[in-house]
């Protein structure tokens, strides 16, 4: 890849986002990992003349369910292309009548509900990090900023329950939800925003409404989902298209890229070598 196309910010395609159609002089681009090889191949090209890259989450054709996303690799693939800020796109179903199918939702939280999914980078290291606010909130702002400009109807601010999947949710488990006070629910956020975190990177995340689960007495079915995405998918191109300037341009403020400078624990003189160059593009700088 030419080094003068090192992309700085990176959208992660969810269900129905699958075409980088923004993205002028694209390229595909393989990345070998640790953790096996990324979902998909990396696109990368320039949106509004911004070098930026995106990844289907689920694989080409859509190949992958939310518990088989290889999500170690695809962070850490975009981590060594030269991504410091991460653009989430996700598919949700709404627990709470004010948020409606076709909005889009810009969570702040996130509570997890998975279970069989690698959550972490350091299996030979102990390291503690800070998640109490699990995206960023300069991402997040300039996400709401980018859809307020357009006029798209954005609500900012809210619960993103991960569930396991890939099955819906159960009724009784719908009305949980809302009972614990949920907004929206989805199946991709977990581990993808911890991972983006332990890798020091902004995240943000666009999550697409497509119906109200099943608390309000109708099956979701995915033709539902498919159909909601694909009205969706143009809102959700428009404020991609307004977002990246507002990226490049902003003065960051947050501490995202410094994430790790005190939550290793482990002595350095105590973690592998090995570790340290499997590593190496996330810790570098702090070992």
């Amino acid at each position: 890849m030419d080094a003068t196309m090192r992309p700085e910010v990176a959208f992660i395609g969810g269900t129905g986002i699958e075409v980088p159609t923004l993205f002028d002089s694209a390229t595909t681009v393989s990345v070998d990992t640790p953790f096996g090889p990324p979902s998909s191949p990396v696109v990368v090209g320039e949106i509004k003349g911004y070098p930026c890259a995106f990844l289907a989450r689920h694989g080409a054709g859509h190949r992958l369910s939310p518990s088989q996303v290889p999500y170690q690799a695809n962070i850490y693939a975009l981590k060594t292309l030269g991504v410091r800020t991460i653009i989430a796109v996700s598919a949700v179903g709404s627990l709470r009548q004010t948020v409606r199918p076709l909005d889009i939702f810009i969570p702040d939280q996130i509570y997890d509900r998975t279970k069989s999914r690698p959550s972490t980078f350091f299996t030979e290291m102990c390291v503690h990090v800070s998640f109490a606010d699990p995206f960023c909130k300069d991402t997040s702002n300039a996400l709401y900023k980018a859809g307020q400009d357009l006029g798209i109807t954005v609500k900012s601010g809210g619960v993103y329950v991960c569930i396991e999947g890939p099955r819906f949710s159960t009724r009784a488990e719908s009305n949980t939800y809302r009972q614990m006070g949920f907004d929206v629910i989805g199946m991709t956020a977990m581990p993808e925003a911890i991972l983006a975190r332990e890798a020091e990177m902004c995240l943000g995340m666009l999550a697409t409404v497509t119906d109200y689960d099943v608390w309000h007495d109708e099956d979701v079915t995915i033709e539902t989902v498919m159909n909601r995405v694909s009205q969706n998918a143009l809102n959700t191109q428009r404020i991609i298209e307004r977002v990246v300037p507002l990226l490049f341009e902003t003065e960051r403020t947050c501490q995202c890229e410094q994430t790790l400078r005190a939550c290793i624990v482990t002595d350095k003189a105590c973690i592998p070598e090995s570790e340290k160059e499997k590593l190496r593009p996330i810790i570098e700088k702090h070992v």
